[in-house]
């Protein structure tokens, strides 16, 4: 009996699960506020161009106020109460987040381009549960082997990325509260929707004033939060560039920083790796997020005897995907986040080509409206060339081959990242071997891209340093911590 091939018919999340304001103005010491001597922008879907929203960008008075803000709600409110009671805001964010996690999804995925099942299956989740893992700690530092006397450290001025927007502030945050610090957050310019919509789950939670304080803007914004003097350490997620320029503005200043910044992962797949699983492990690496995360496994470091098998298995899993309309729950690759990402995604893709590697896409509708790149896939990749060494930050794949695990550690560790890296084996001795010898801050083993609260993560050399999540997390953030 002859099957037809099927197709999906259109799933569409409704956008009635999100009231987007026309305007949103900064979040400071508990209340929206106009900007003093900033101005306004507009945020607008990638995958459409719609323009979502007027923003405010905050200028020098807004950032000093809501330093300011901070400064009194750490030192008269939030550092002097108990750590139970500090929990229990904690806690009540974390399940207004649960409450609101429609709207937060489809919020995302409007305003970021990410597909849908991402943002609903993962970001918001994740960023619930870094929520209640850190509440958890607010009463325990003392015991958590941290030094005899764990203490805030102050106001935290946090930068975080347009990637996952939602989940970085998560990550930033978190800790931070529950050590006892204040923040002032600067979302991306290109995603501030669900941070201002955490603004208003804190107010939901009845949140001190001050205790969290928002101020959207460009990089401006976030060059002056970062050189404010009232700021006792600085928490960035970003571009390698910006964060060594970061780190230069601060030196001798006595401000702590924690940096998490670019990556190159290697993923490395070995002859005797479960094939089948290792494909479906690339994929989700790189492609089911447009390769819009520092620790995508962009480098594909295969075995010679299978790699013509492997390289084939994932051009066919490749044709399946779906891109198009983030909303849609049959979408697996959505929009590319803005025009200049876009750029320059186009620009590293032509200097594979021509620096003679061979690129291979699927058949795909690319739609009339928005900010688009198929996934891409390049072979016959030498080591030297920009797409091996450079972050691409899109849906493209270097796939570089290796005869021995000699070879293929060599090839991982020649990049000057250290983020993340993968390891597919069925030995269990050489994934072990092999990840010790791998400089990257997160070695995986037969899987990718997996993330818990209660597991640090971070990298060093030009991926920055110090950690998020877990407790060596909570030590970037604390005065006199063993970790710190």
């Amino acid at each position: 009996m002859a099957f037809s091939r099927f197709a999906y018919a259109p799933a569409p999340e409704s956008r009635s699960a999100v009231n987007i304001r026309p305007s949103y103005g900064l979040f400071i010491a508990g209340e929206w506020a106009s900007p003093l001597d900033g101005g306004h922008f507009k945020t607008e879907s990638p995958s459409s161009q719609e323009v979502l929203a007027e923003v405010s960008s905050a200028g020098p008075e807004d950032v000093d106020r809501a330093v300011r803000a901070a400064r009194r709600a750490y030192e008269e409110t939030w550092a002097p109460m108990p750590g139970k009671e500090r929990a229990k805001y904690i806690f009540r964010v974390a399940r207004l987040i649960q409450e609101r996690s429609r709207e937060l999804a489809v919020l995302e995925s409007l305003d970021n381009g990410k597909p849908i099942k991402e943002s609903r299956d993962v970001d918001v989740p994740l960023a619930a549960a870094h929520f209640f893992y850190h509440a958890g700690w607010a009463d325990k530092l003392a015991y958590a082997g941290l030094g005899p006397d764990p203490r805030p450290i102050g106001v935290v001025g946090q930068v975080i990325p347009w990637n996952f927007p939602l989940l970085m502030a998560a990550w930033k945050l978190a800790p931070a509260l529950a050590t006892g610090n204040t923040c002032v957050l600067k979302p991306a310019e290109t995603t501030p929707l669900s941070a201002l919509v955490l603004a208003e789950i804190f107010e939901q939670a009845d949140l001190p004033p001050g205790v969290v304080n928002i101020v959207t803007g460009d990089g401006g914004t976030g060059a002056t939060l970062v050189a404010h003097p009232g700021i006792d350490k600085v928490a960035f997620t970003g571009s390698t560039e910006v964060g060594k320029h970061i780190l230069g503005a601060l030196a001798g200043t006595g401000k702590r920083i924690t940096l998490e910044l670019g990556g190159k992962a290697a993923n490395i797949v070995f002859d005797d790796a479960p094939l089948s699983q290792a494909v479906e492990g690339i994929v989700n690496g790189i492609f089911f997020n447009q390769g819009h995360v520092c620790c995508a496994g962009s480098r594909l470091l295969v075995q010679e005897p299978v790699a013509e098998g492997v390289v084939e298995a994932l051009k066919r899993r490749l044709a399946t995907l779906r891109l198009g309309d983030p909303l849609d729950k049959n979408t697996d690759i959505g929009a590319i986040n803005s025009p200049q990402q876009l750029e320059k995604i186009r620009e590293l893709a032509a200097a594979g080509e021509a620096e003679g590697a061979e690129r291979w896409s699927p058949a795909c509708q690319i739609p009339e409206r928005g900010y688009w790149f198929p996934p891409t896939v390049f072979t016959g990749v030498a080591p030297g060339q920009r797409i091996a060494r450079e972050e691409i930050f899109g849906p493209v794949l270097s796939v570089l081959t290796f005869r021995t695990p000699e070879e293929a550690i060599e090839k991982a560790n020649n990049t000057t990242y250290g983020l993340s890296a993968g390891v597919w084996t069925d030995k269990g001795s050489r994934a072990l071997q092999v990840a010790s010898r791998l400089k990257a801050g997160v070695v995986w083993a037969n899987t990718f891209n997996r993330f818990d609260p209660a597991s640090p993560f971070g990298g060093y050399r030009e991926s920055g340093f110090g950690r998020e999540g877990g407790r060596q997390g909570l030590s970037q953030y604390l005065k006199g911590a063993l970790d710190g």
